[in-house]
């Protein structure tokens, strides 16, 4: 399967660079064809621009500033995300991809003023992603991120495709056995695409 991995956190060191390098190394062990975007070492551009939001419904010419992007998501068969939350959502360069690169004509089209989803080449998502507070602190929130993955994201995708959401929680309590309780969840899930 033609795997895009998206990833956003800018520290090499992180305990999210090391889910990254996971997931990257299990899914090429099973065979698969990843391609790694790292956004950060990319240097993905995530201000949506003057110009850009003017064209943003000019199919097909709203894909110009992003192009290789847009070809990468259409060539992928699954999605993997691989991010912290901040501040209870996505890093500001993700989100920034979000807003750039899933553009009518490419993960949705209007029809009499309507969005239909039309990502139909993904059949499987997946989000791995950390949080520095606690699952009750995020729900009281929200909790923004994973709502955007298990609701928008899964209809937005291929009908019917699985959409996994995997987090870690209370990052700022965690501690060697809880990390790699949640690796081990995380390869697990990789070793099963």
């Amino acid at each position: 399967m033609n795997v895009l991995v998206l990833y956003a956190h800018p520290v090499e060191t992180s305990f999210n660079a090391a889910l990254h390098r996971l997931i990257v190394e299990r899914l090429i062990a099973r065979g698969h064809t990843v391609d790694d975007c790292d956004l950060y070492a990319e240097d993905f551009d995530p201000r949506l621009t003057r110009a850009e939001r003017i064209a943003y419904h000019d199919v097909p010419g709203n894909i110009e500033t992003v192009r290789t992007y847009v070809e990468r998501l259409r060539w992928a068969q699954a999605l993997v995300l691989c991010f912290p939350v901040w501040n209870y959502g996505y890093p500001a360069i993700l989100k920034g991809f979000l807003d750039r690169v899933f553009l009518p004509g490419v993960s949705f089209v209007l029809v009499d003023g309507k969005a239909r989803p039309s990502l139909h080449n993904i059949r499987k998502a997946v989000a791995v992603t950390t949080y520095g507070g606690d699952r009750l602190r995020a729900w009281l929130m929200g909790d923004p991120p994973r709502k955007l993955i298990r609701r928008l994201l899964r209809a937005t995708v291929r009908p019917g495709a699985p959409v996994s959401y995997l987090a870690h929680y209370s990052m700022n309590l965690s501690t060697d056995e809880s990390r790699r309780r949640f690796m081990d969840k995380v390869a697990a899930e990789m070793d099963t695409f």
